[in-house]
């Protein structure tokens, strides 16, 4: 608040031009690093809510598993590692590894 403050302050006495600088870090800011992160947010919160049991997953925490059960009453999904099956919340599944991702086995 004070920085918008004194940001007025200093442009009464040059004008326009004096705030100028601000106002376009401000719209570079915004273009560069917070519309991105939003989009990706979207796109994340959309895909936590598209999974589908079966779907080889990873979560935010990196483990990677394969999705044995959902339960929507508490958003949790159980997913099966090579250690058993481990309980997250539907939030911690980070991405789905596709099979164009997955290394080709040579037979």
């Amino acid at each position: 608040m004070l920085l918008i403050q004194f940001i007025f302050l200093q442009a009464n006495g040059g004008g326009f031009m004096s705030i100028l600088p601000f106002i376009l870090m401000i719209a570079v800011l915004y273009l560069f690093m917070i519309r991105p992160q939003m989009a990706r947010q979207k796109k994340e919160k959309q895909f936590q809510s598209t999974i589908k049991k079966g779907a080889k997953v990873v979560t935010s925490s990196g483990i990677h598993g394969k999705i044995v059960e959902i339960n929507d009453n508490d958003n949790t999904v159980s997913i099966e590692t090579g250690a058993g099956k481990i309980k997250f919340e539907r939030s911690a599944v980070s991405m789905e590894l596709s099979k164009k991702y997955q290394p080709e086995v040579k037979k």
